[in-house]
């Protein structure tokens, strides 16, 4: 729902809300003699509403199937697949036949052992929902258990993203009589087979979670690299505080309430910087991959001219700068289509957006589009770095000519709106500005933007060619092809990479280094 504006910018308010509750709380000492030295407690960054990320999935949902499941293969920060409960494969010289043996000791959290038949039925229920699971199925002859630790995937094609595709998505390990749920209902009962488990009698939806280090999880005895190694429990229990005020999440940091805030207001982050008894880090590699949203499948989005107008007056460190303030290292700017630092980016094409910046061109060029005017509706959600995305967006929009309908609204009904089906709904908006987790944008293969509202034939004539590329080299090359058309008929306008650091108290050690928070490792120096 439409809201009107605030005399105050909303980015302006929270902050100096923020920096009220800092200043009140300056002098407080941290709560003594807890339990909670075996305790971590944490802000997550949203409210846990989805718990099973092969039915949805979302960044929150992500995190707590990262707690509470293990992979076959974890990705190390090479992108490389690492084995995790596998032991191992082998591979036919033929490329056709991968046999996979589970290592020793693995349990889930009901202390069932981990089967062969337990690894099949998961990997079938991913392979319905997930892209690289998709592409697997449509290539895969069988899947067997051979016995309690060894199961065959027997391909009729070769399959080059085999390994990746079960370390890098939503590939989690379940029990049978779980992983044999519609891919299309969520799973309900938590039993997994990762470090914690889920205390789903003290969960209170918008207030807590709990979890419960498991005893049974024989961790790896390398070290951990990213979502590959040793996950190791250092607490005996680590409880979610679902905070959703920046400036009661950072009092309670600076209290010593809580021991972890994952996304701190950014506004906040030199006040937190100078305060007692807590650090600021930035950990995650990835970052987030910011954008404009279009609807190309409803007018007047819907002319690919008219999208494509708008890249010249596209200036990323207008719109990055207004994310982070002034923090400048905690952005990056001439991103094209896939996330900088992740093997597909390149400069192919890129020139339209790192050239110089030409407000007459594009508005030469919407004329030359046929756009007449038509009302163009920016959905602005109350996110702080999507919100400030959405400001710049709509001053930009207004300054090249183009009729905005400028609606903010909570993230909840933006969601709807934007996956609604019904043409009534679906055809009510025209963009969005977002961040997706740096990782997924980073691959034609889990790359979602990229399909776009409505999909582009020829696009998905490149993805599918680069799921069948043999080899790296290959895949690169498709991939620039792959942004070349999407400066052509861009599916969404890439606004740069912006970091949230982690802020904690001072003395937690071992943060992972990954896209996706993880909190195994984590311990209290």
């Amino acid at each position: 729902m439409p809201t009107t504006k605030s005399p105050i910018p909303r980015r302006t308010a929270l902050t100096l809300a923020a920096a009220a509750a800092l200043t009140n709380t300056a002098h407080a000492q941290p709560v003594p003699g807890r339990a909670a030295e075996k305790t971590l407690r944490f802000v997550p960054y949203s409210n846990l509403i989805v718990m099973d990320p092969v039915w949805s999935i979302s960044i929150i949902g992500l995190e707590h199937a990262y707690m509470t499941c293990d992979q076959l293969y974890g990705l190390d920060d090479t992108f490389t697949a690492r084995p995790q409960m596998a032991e191992g494969h082998e591979i036919s010289d033929d490329k056709l036949r991968w046999r996979f043996t589970l290592r020793d000791g693995l349990v889930f959290h009901d202390n069932e052992k981990v089967r062969a038949v337990d690894c099949v039925a998961s990997i079938l229920r991913w392979s319905r929902r997930d892209p690289f699971g998709q592409h697997m199925a449509a290539l895969m002859d069988e899947i067997t258990a051979l016995d309690d630790r060894r199961f065959e995937i027997r391909l009729k094609r070769p399959y080059a993203h085999m390994l990746y595709g079960l370390g890098a998505t939503t590939c989690f390990i379940r029990p049978e009589r779980l992983a044999k749920t519609d891919p299309f209902k969520p799973i309900t009962d938590q039993t997994g087979s990762g470090p914690f488990k889920f205390l789903d009698t003290e969960f209170v939806t918008g207030s807590r979670a709990a979890y419960a280090r498991h005893p049974g999880y024989a961790p790896r005895q390398e070290p951990a690299n990213m979502w590959s190694g040793g996950k190791n429990a250092y607490f005996d229990r680590v409880e979610w505080h679902i905070l959703p005020d920046a400036a009661t999440a950072a009092a309670a940091l600076q209290t010593g309430e809580v021991d972890w805030v994952e996304r701190p207001l950014l506004d906040l982050i030199p006040k937190l910087k100078a305060a007692p008894g807590v650090t600021v880090q930035q950990v995650d590699p990835m970052g987030f991959f910011s954008i404009i949203w279009l609807n190309n499948a409803a007018p007047p989005f819907d002319n690919p001219k008219l999208r494509a107008a708008l890249l010249p007056a596209i200036n990323q460190t207008d719109f990055m700068t207004a994310v982070v303030g002034d923090n400048p290292a905690l952005m990056r700017t001439g991103m094209g289509m896939f996330t900088p630092g992740s093997p597909f980016a390149s400069n192919a094409g890129l020139d339209i957006l790192n050239g110089k910046r030409d407000l007459a061109l594009s508005k030469k060029l919407i004329a030359e589009s046929g756009y007449k005017g038509e009302k163009i509706v920016v959905m602005s959600p109350e996110l702080p770095e999507s919100h400030a995305m959405a400001e710049v967006t709509n001053a930009l929009f207004r300054d090249l000519g183009l009729n905005v309908d400028y609606q903010t609204m909570d993230f909840g009904t933006l969601s709807a709106r934007a996956r609604s089906k019904d043409p009534a709904v679906s055809a009510g908006w025209s963009c969005y500005c977002i961040g997706w987790a740096g990782l997924w944008p980073g691959s034609p293969g889990s790359h979602i933007p990229s399909a776009g509202v409505r999909p582009n034939p020829a696009m998905e004539a490149l993805r599918n060619a680069w799921f069948d590329a043999p080899d790296l080299q290959a895949q690169k090359s498709i991939a620039d092809r792959m942004q070349v058309l999407g400066f052509e008929d861009p599916p969404f306008i890439p606004l740069g990479q912006y970091f949230i650091p982690y802020a904690f108290r001072t003395g937690l050690t071992g943060f992972v280094k990954a896209p996706i928070t993880a909190l195994w490792n984590v311990r209290r120096g």
